[in-house]
């Protein structure tokens, strides 16, 4: 392919921005087109728990989650929430989501795959944080998860999985997690530090540095919604926008939830659809964790923040359209003062901010990241799921890799849009 190439990238997010950085370091042209400001809150980046959790390997099915269906439809408030009026449309989707969960051997592949994408991804983090100038925003300091009992841990067929991919941790008793964490409550008496792993803290902002960093080296930034995709005889020309089209003879398609009518407008109609995700966070606080940390029995993580203790997590089905379900919002920040007994009950509500917002999602819980069918110029990456941020760094040099026409770094069968064609 030649050197050189005019891109148009859609989506201004974390796999934007960073898919602009490494294709600048090619030697390409670069256009970002967004129609949103890059890392502002309506932007999945900007909600993101902030977590660089690089063993983040195992995809949201499980065997047997099947079972737990008619909870999911049943009960709005849940970890997982199906919103009944929405289940028509989201049936297909829900199907080969059980279906890739449904024995130990599809999850390991799974989990195989994905340790190859954010493997290093901290480190990965840190040097593009340095080069934006904004290096304090990475931490590579670990991670912990707390269980109420040791039984929890060891029943849990993905930790399992994480030990054969060649995660490693370090065990803490209760005592030992008390030293470590005083504020936590009690209950908890098992927990697991993976030292690989970082955080971010403050993820909109880190995305909207990149931004910056890449507009600085030469890109630009099209303020645009894009509706499609102009092939002129197997051979891109344009993008199409709302203001009209952009020229451009490589295009790569990172527009997050909203990546599906591109998909569709080249002829992949792929299985994308939102889980849709909710955060609190407390400012100034007063007490809480001293590490950033997942509550198994909440499926939470808790993560300080320079804007103050962020709490995210859960899944709602119910698309790209519905209203926000404020309520699980406050289970959300019940959880956190449950966790921390000392967080004062009599915060005021003007501390206490809410955020809902869009993870795109595949049913097999591994990214879109690859050539369309209709031509090698578009080159697909979305569909992350709950590792959007931590996946974003090494999604960006394959995206790169891509549209140089250069071998990636690592295998991209597992990742391939065909495997849903």
């Amino acid at each position: 392919m030649p050197e050189g190439r005019q891109i148009a990238i859609i989506g201004a997010g974390a796999v934007g921005v960073i898919s602009a950085i490494e294709a600048l370091r090619e030697g390409h042209r670069v256009t970002l087109i967004d129609p949103g400001e890059p890392g502002g809150e309506q932007a999945a980046s900007y909600g993101n728990a902030g977590w660089l959790s690089s063993h983040s390997v195992i995809p949201p099915a499980e065997p047997g989650v099947w079972r737990k269906v008619p909870g999911y439809l049943l009960d709005p408030l849940g970890p997982l929430a199906i919103r009944w009026s929405y289940l028509p449309k989201a049936l297909p989707w829900l199907i080969k989501y059980l279906l890739s969960g449904r024995t130990e051997a599809r999850v390991e592949k799974t989990a195989v795959a994905l340790r190859d994408l954010l493997k290093d991804a901290p480190l990965l983090h840190k040097k593009l944080a340095e080069e934006a100038g904004v290096s304090e925003l990475i931490e590579r300091n670990g991670v912990m998860h707390v269980f109420p009992a040791r039984g929890n841990f060891d029943g849990d067929l993905g930790w399992r999985i994480r030990k054969r991919v060649g995660v490693e941790w370090l065990e803490l008793s209760a005592d030992e997690m008390r030293q470590r964490e005083p504020e936590l409550d009690p209950r908890y008496t098992f927990g697991v530090v993976v030292e690989e792993a970082g955080r971010c803290r403050d993820p909109g902002a880190y995305v909207a540095a990149l931004a910056n960093h890449a507009l600085a080296s030469g890109a630009k930034l099209v303020r645009a919604k894009a509706t499609g995709l102009k092939l002129d005889g197997g051979k891109l020309v344009a993008v199409f926008t709302e203001t009209g089209e952009i020229p451009c003879d490589a295009a790569v398609v990172a527009a997050g939830a909203r990546s599906k009518l591109l998909t569709q407008s080249v002829g992949d109609p792929l299985p994308l659809e939102t889980e849709r995700g909710y955060h609190v966070m407390i400012e100034h606080p007063e007490t809480g964790p001293r590490s950033s940390m997942m509550a198994s029995d909440a499926k939470m993580v808790v993560n300080w923040t320079n804007k103050g203790l962020r709490a995210a997590g859960t899944v709602e089905i119910a698309g790209l359209d519905a209203e926000p379900n404020w309520k699980r919002a406050e289970i959300l920040r019940d959880n956190l003062f449950s966790m921390f007994p000392k967080l004062p009950k009599d915060i005021p509500a003007s501390r206490i901010k809410m955020w809902f917002g869009h993870r795109p999602s595949m049913p097999d819980g591994r990214p879109c990241i690859g050539y369309a069918r209709a031509s090698r110029d578009i080159v697909y990456a979305f569909g992350h799921g709950h590792i959007g941020l931590v996946g974003s760094a090494r999604t960006g040099r394959l995206v790169a890799q891509l549209v140089s026409g250069k071998t990636p770094e690592i295998p991209l069968e597992p990742f391939a849009p065909s495997r849903f064609l």
